[in-house]
């Protein structure tokens, strides 16, 4: 198992869109821990996740069209080890 931690930066129109949320259960149904939480002053969402790197790369795909109501105009996506850091995934305010 390659085990690995992404930081995820998803900007467009993501916030009051149910994002964070869409977020959370994809990363559920994927087996993935972590947060996504809403950048202040800005419209992006920020994610960071751990787990398998096969799933955080599905993760990824399907964080690049967001739920129906969002527009993501760009992902930024950096890769890191592990950490165990995480137990489950939560949505932060």
């Amino acid at each position: 198992m390659d085990l690995a931690s992404v930081h995820i930066i998803v900007h467009g129109h993501v916030q009051g869109v149910y994002f964070r949320d869409f977020t959370r259960r994809q990363a559920v149904v994927l087996g993935i821990t972590g947060y996504a939480r809403n950048l202040t002053g800005e419209e992006a969402v920020e994610v960071r996740a751990e787990g398998e790197k096969s799933k955080l790369r599905m993760l990824i795909e399907r964080l690049e069209s967001g739920p129906p109501t969002a527009n993501v105009v760009r992902l930024d996506a950096d890769w890191s080890a592990y950490t165990g850091s995480y137990h489950g995934f939560e949505i932060r305010y």
